[in-house]
């Protein structure tokens, strides 16, 4: 077996059966490449409604159970997994936009929680709507609404059997929440600048540029500039990290072609 090592922009990733996907190299160079003209993420706030509180008080619940995450390392190598898993999810998304508008509005949104028995109130789905509706056009893209749905994850209480009745959807959930857990050194349910820099740090050790990766990833993750990254800010990151976006533009592409 060829023990050579792969390098992918300032990472040094090992050849493994993981990253033998074509899309690989692409997808982890997406994490390692500044953001350009039209990427730059929407503006949110400090948490200050019930959901943001409840997000929060259960994301730190969580970590107190640890993670399985060794490395940063660990978590690139999981990109192409997690990207092949999260398009499949289009398939439901695409189920619940019944008018084919390519977004999923309130009424759809609460369909879509009852035929997956996610046991939320009208009150609840409401909340998690405006939560996510980052562009306020009364409407959950394909992006979004795989956010929502790792937060419906992360905020189920019951444990036993499935959360959302998808399965192999909810482990790709649990690397995900795995992966903000071990970012979150000092378990606040903050990831700050100095634990990312320290996390990327520890995984390209002895590269120049590996201070300025990690800055440029923490700015794309930290929209309202306050120097702490809570979980949804994250999830928004973390997709494009993984290549979803290129995804999405391509099939596009392909349509308009």
């Amino acid at each position: 077996m060829n023990k050579t090592r792969s390098s992918v922009g300032s990472f040094s990733l090992p050849n493994s059966s993981t990253t033998t996907n074509p899309r690989s190299t692409r997808i982890s160079a997406a994490f390692v490449l500044p953001l350009t003209k039209g990427d730059e993420s929407p503006m949110t706030s400090a948490p200050t409604t019930k959901l943001e509180a409840k997000i929060l008080k259960t994301m730190r619940s969580r970590e107190s159970q640890g993670t399985s995450m060794k490395s940063f390392n660990t978590i690139i190598l999981k990109f192409p997994k997690i990207d092949a898993s999260l398009r499949k999810c289009k398939a439901i998304f695409e189920q619940f936009d019944e008018d084919k508008s390519g977004s999923i509005d309130p009424k759809e949104l609460n369909h879509c929680f009852r035929e997956l028995k996610i046991d939320f109130t009208d009150e609840e789905i409401k909340d998690i709507f405006e939560e996510c509706d980052i562009n306020d056009d009364m409407g959950i893209n394909f992006k979004e609404f795989i956010v929502i749905l790792c937060l419906v994850y992360l905020l189920k209480k019951d444990r036993s059997n499935s959360r959302m009745g998808i399965p192999d959807l909810e482990t790709t959930f649990e690397t995900m929440v795995d992966s903000f857990v071990f970012l979150d050194k000092n378990k606040d349910g903050y990831v700050s600048k100095d634990e990312m820099v320290g996390a990327i740090n520890e995984t390209t050790s002895g590269e120049r540029s590996s201070g300025r990766i990690a800055m440029r990833r923490f700015e794309e993750m930290d929209w309202d500039k306050n120097g702490m990254v809570n979980f949804k800010e994250f999830l928004f990151a973390f997709t494009k990290w993984i290549g979803l976006e290129d995804a999405e533009d391509e099939e596009e592409e392909n349509i308009n072609e």
